[in-house]
């Protein structure tokens, strides 16, 4: 498909489809490679037979700019990294095949050839997708090293299917690279800039019509040497271009920092979000857009499950070609973001499916709104009608005693009494634990005989108190096997529950859950978000009863674990009728009610995971206050405000960028804080130091996302950097997350590791 500039026929545009399969085949097919139960060729049949499904799909839909090299076994930024050799040594030197190197850098390896761990993870953007971090360092040798985009787009055009290879941009590339040596991003742009043209060079050989670069970073706030920086690249990348066409494509906001740049470039098409893009219509209006280029217009939501409003999107695409502006009909952002297909789900009724686009929807809804654009006058047209009617019908999504509730919070019910400093002396003298004491955040190995059980009362093949009976054993035995490791405060291991936030929202009025809705998270893990469909609240205990029994089986203090209302919100599809913020305090509430439940049954440990605290935080600083933290960081606090002093509250973090919102964090004012930092390094210590962080503090001490086993030195020498910055008296010893992805082993293994690296460490603090 190769529109010409100057044509008003209207063109529909993919950024990126899921690729994990419908019903997660590759999930499946690589942790059977990963046990080597499968060959590598095996697992390549399996994505071969996804990514064909996929083109087809698409084709079949009348898609006419279809992606291709959207694929990936883990991480496309990892693949970047991987097409242009930007392999750590610590990597390349296991000499492993090159899969399995790939594997390596984003799980850790542990074997014979090594012991190595991953590299660091974070969230991409304002997502709940996690991406690797490459990293550089001074000696890496930049060169097209990798085949993976050539080979999927011949792979495609074999079956009569014409795509654009989606590349990660080189300005979101140097961005986002961690840079392990003395050289800069500056110090990379020649390097970087002819990979670049060199595949460029091999797409022409190879008679590509158009090449997508991803370049996200654009919408977030920009400097003078970014934009240096982005024109350096692309004044050598462009000129390399020869046939082919060059589509910039953004996505998860606006790009005012660069807009009149961008359109000034020699970019043949510029995709622009119009969903999250809060000025790209006015970027447009004002600036105007150049008549020799196509826009690509998000006007599709890539993250949220609801259908499109065809009158406002169609309203916006008869302004742009009222401009004169050449339009692609486009997804904000890559599907990936969204379930695979409607087609699945057999248990919610239709009444409300209808109001639902999962990605092959979605598709649907691209072809609709292509057929009304060309149509000219649409009003009349069946196809729009019964998509407005979708708009006028929604009735019984309200409670009017919820409302009236979230009505009546004050500025008084987000203080909790005493201080913290108050608080922290007793509660110190309530639990006696010793320096360093030690916990886990959550979660054990979910091993297959706890799904089995989950899945067999789901399905009624056992009852309610057969259910109850092995969930308790469990417990029991994760409960013997902590004290028998030595750990101070611990869990109950949630076999109950089958993930963080649908296991609450299975428990909350306002809810509707899917069967076959899953969305990748990172790698192999999928994740099945709730949907938000009505006004949220309690009906009665969702936890209480797990807790309060692990309890009677230790002396030992004993955690409840609730997920907070923020994450709980980011981790499922919220509701476009009314705002997150309220939607947030609604849930706030319902979580409230559970906190004081657990207090009043001795339940004196509370933990109030916020995983995903940062994950909406605006992606430009200016609006972080003013858009969310002035009521996430509120609605966390008025989960715990009304406990006593005694009582200790933690929360937990992961895999986000903290260091920037270290005062929010601290004003949650919680006891103690856990957070994802194996990774990192542990960057997030200078950030606590310097900001006088108040809360108690347990950055995680190892990697659960990797297979490999921590040494005590290793753990030791990661609690003596802590101890750098962090005073020895507010320092907590954990892993980095839930244990519920690992095996049983490894666990214990490790948390023996931990509990013995601990005790060294008080023996030594105390000498």
């Amino acid at each position: 498909m190769n529109p010409k500039s100057g044509s008003q026929v209207v063109f529909t545009s993919v950024s990126g489809y899921p690729r994990v399969g419908a019903l997660r085949e590759l999930k499946f097919s690589t942790e059977k490679y990963f046990k080597k139960e499968i060959s590598a060729a095996a697992l390549q049949e399996t994505a071969k037979a996804i990514r064909k499904s996929g083109w087809q799909c698409q084709k079949n839909s009348g898609i006419d700019f279809i992606p291709s090299n959207d694929f990936s076994f883990y991480d496309n930024m990892l693949d970047t990294a991987v097409l242009f050799n930007i392999i750590p040594k610590r990597y390349s030197g296991l000499a492993l095949p090159p899969l399995d190197t790939y594997f390596a850098m984003a799980r850790g390896y542990q074997g014979k050839k090594g012991d190595v761990k991953a590299l660091a993870m974070k969230k991409w953007f304002n997502t709940n997708y996690h991406y690797m971090v490459p990293e550089m360092d001074d000696e890496t040798g930049v060169k097209l090293a990798g085949a993976k985009p050539f080979d999927e787009y011949k792979e495609a055009k074999e079956l009569g299917i014409q795509t654009k290879p989606v590349i990660t941009g080189a300005f979101t590339l140097l961005k986002l690279l961690r840079y392990t040596g003395k050289k800069t991003a500056a110090d990379y742009v020649k390097d970087i800039a002819g990979v670049y043209s060199e595949l460029l060079t091999r797409f022409n050989k190879l008679g590509a019509e158009w090449i997508q670069f991803d370049e996200p970073y654009l919408v977030q706030d920009l400097t003078e040497q970014d934009m240096a920086l982005f024109e350096r690249l692309y004044e050598t990348i462009l000129p390399a271009k020869n046939h082919v066409k060059i589509l910039l494509q953004t996505y998860f906001g606006d790009i005012r920092d660069a807009y009149r740049k961008i359109i000034s470039l020699d970019f043949d098409g510029i995709g622009l979000d119009f969903i999250e893009g809060k000025q790209t219509l006015d970027l447009v209006n004002r600036n105007g857009f150049t008549q020799d280029k196509l826009l690509f217009a998000g006007v599709v939501n890539g993250k949220n499950i609801w259908r499109n409003h065809y009158g406002k999107t169609l309203s916006l695409l008869s302004e742009l070609k009222n401009k004169g502006i050449n339009t692609v009909i486009g997804t904000s952002c890559s599907l990936l973001h969204v379930p695979y297909t409607l087609k699945n789900e057999n248990k919610l009724s239709g009444e409300y499916l209808k109001h639902f686009a999962f990605a092959e929807e979605k598709l649907t809804e691209l072809a609709e709104l292509k057929m009304l654009a060309g149509a000219g006058e649409y009003h009349n047209a069946d196809t729009f009608k019964t998509n407005t009617a979708l708009f006028q019908n929604r009735t019984n999504c309200y409670d009017q005693s919820v409302r009236e509730r979230v009505s009546k919070i004050n500025e008084k019910i987000f203080t909790r009494l005493p201080a913290f400093a108050e608080r922290e002396i007793i509660q110190k003298k309530t639990f006696k634990l010793p320096l360093f004491p030690t916990t886990t955040i959550g979660s054990f190995p979910q091993t297959a005989d706890v799904k089995s059980n989950r899945n067999a009362f789901k399905n009624k093949q056992i009852n309610e108190e057969q259910y109850i009976v092995f969930n308790r054993r469990k417990i029991a035995e994760c409960v013997a096997l902590q004290e028998k490791i030595g750990l101070d405060v611990l869990v109950h291991g949630e076999f109950e529950r089958n993930d963080m936030v649908e296991y609450f929202g299975e428990q909350l009025n306002g809810y509707l859950f899917t069967e076959k809705a899953w969305v990748q998270s990172y790698g192999t893990r999928c994740v099945k978000p709730p949907i938000i469909w009505g006004d949220v609240s309690r009906s009665q205990p969702m936890t209480v009863k797990w807790s309060v029994y692990a309890q009677t089986l230790t002396s030992k203090p004993m955690k409840g674990m609730l997920t907070g209302p923020v994450t709980i919100l980011n981790w499922s599809f919220p509701r476009e009728d009314i705002s997150v913020k309220e939607s947030t305090y609604q849930i706030a509430l319902a979580i409230r009610d559970e906190v004081l439940d657990l207090e009043k049954n001795g339940i004196k440990i509370i933990q109030v995971d916020e995983a995903a605290l940062r994950e909406k935080l605006p992606l430009r600083k200016s609006d972080w206050n003013s858009e969310y933290l002035d009521w996430a960081i509120p609605a966390f606090r008025l989960v715990h405000s009304g406990v006593k002093a005694e009582t200790q509250i933690h929360t937990h973090m992961c895999y986000s960028e903290f260091t920037d919102i270290i005062p929010a964090i601290d004003n949650m004012d919680a006891d103690v804080i856990t957070f994802e930092a194996s990774r990192s390094d542990l960057q997030i210590l200078n950030s606590l130091k310097e900001n006088n962080f108040k809360t108690e503090v347990g950055p995680g001490v190892y990697d659960i996302h990797s297979p490999r086993v921590p040494t005590v030195p290793e753990i030791k020498t990661a609690l003596n950097k802590m101890l750098e910055k962090i005073n020895p008296e507010k320092l907590w010893v954990n892993p980095d997350c839930g244990l519920k992805t690992r095996g049983v082993a490894e666990t214990t293994e490790s948390l023996k590791n931990l509990v013995q690296a601990a005790k060294e460490q008080r023996h030594q603090q105390i000498k």
